[in-house]
C-alpha cells in the first residue's frame, strides 16, 4: 500500500470500510450476480463476473474497498487502481451497492475515499466505464461530476458508445473525472 494512501473513513448507515482479500470473491461474484436487477440477464450476470477475477482482490487491494453491515454481510465494493501507463490516471473498475443500499450515500462515500486515494498519489484524473444499457449507471457517473468522453457512435439518446471497446458486441461507455 502506499504509505501516505488514506484508509476507509466512516460510512454511513454503520458499515464499516475494510481492503478486500482473495476470500472475498465468492461473496463479491454473488453480488455480481444479484445485485444489477437482472439486467442482461444470464449472460449479462456471467459479463459482470468475469469483470471482477481474483486477482483484482489479489493485486488491487490496496485501492479497493469493501463496505460491510454489523453482521458482516456485504453491503457494498469498490475495486480501482493507479494506472501503470498513465501517472496521471486512477481507474474505478468496478462498484456494486446492493439494492436496497442504493441512494444511502455509500457509493459516494466510496467514490469520494477513492478519489482521495488517486490525489495522494498525485493522479489528477480519475477514468471508468460501463455498459451503454446501464442507464442508472451512466446517470450516476454523471451526477458525480465525470463527463462523458466521445465515442465512436452515439445511441438516440445522444450518449456516446465506444462500439466493441472490450471485444466484438461489448461495447462501453467511458467517464473521465478531473480531480
Amino acid at each position: 500500500m502506499t504509505h501516505d494512501a488514506p484508509e476507509p473513513g466512516p460510512l454511513p448507515g454503520g458499515l464499516t470500510p475494510r481492503r478486500p482479500t482473495p476470500a472475498d470473491h465468492a461473496r463479491i461474484q454473488v453480488a455480481l450476480a444479484e445485485w444489477w436487477g437482472g439486467l442482461g440477464g444470464a449472460a449479462g450476470a456471467q459479463q459482470r463476473q468475469l469483470l471482477v477475477p481474483r486477482l483484482f482482490l489479489q493485486h488491487f487491494a490496496d485501492t479497493s474497498v469493501l463496505a460491510e453491515r454489523p453482521d458482516g454481510t456485504l453491503h457494498a465494493f469498490l475495486i480501482g487502481f493507479l494506472s501503470q501507463s498513465d501517472p496521471e490516471t486512477a481507474y474505478i473498475h468496478f462498484v456494486g451497492v446492493c439494492p436496497d443500499g442504493k441512494r444511502s450515500g455509500v457509493g459516494s462515500a466510496l467514490y469520494a475515499w477513492f478519489f482521495g486515494l488517486a490525489r495522494s498519489a498525485g493522479r489528477s484524473r480519475v477514468r471508468c466505464i460501463t455498459g451503454p444499457n446501464n442507464r442508472d449507471s451512466i446517470a450516476y457517473h454523471t451526477r458525480m461530476g465525470f463527463r462523458l468522453e466521445p465515442g465512436d457512435t452515439v445511441d438516440g439518446d445522444g450518449v456516446p458508445i465506444h462500439r466493441d471497446y472490450d471485444g466484438p458486441g461489448l461495447d462501453r461507455v467511458s467517464f473521465v473525472r478531473d480531480l
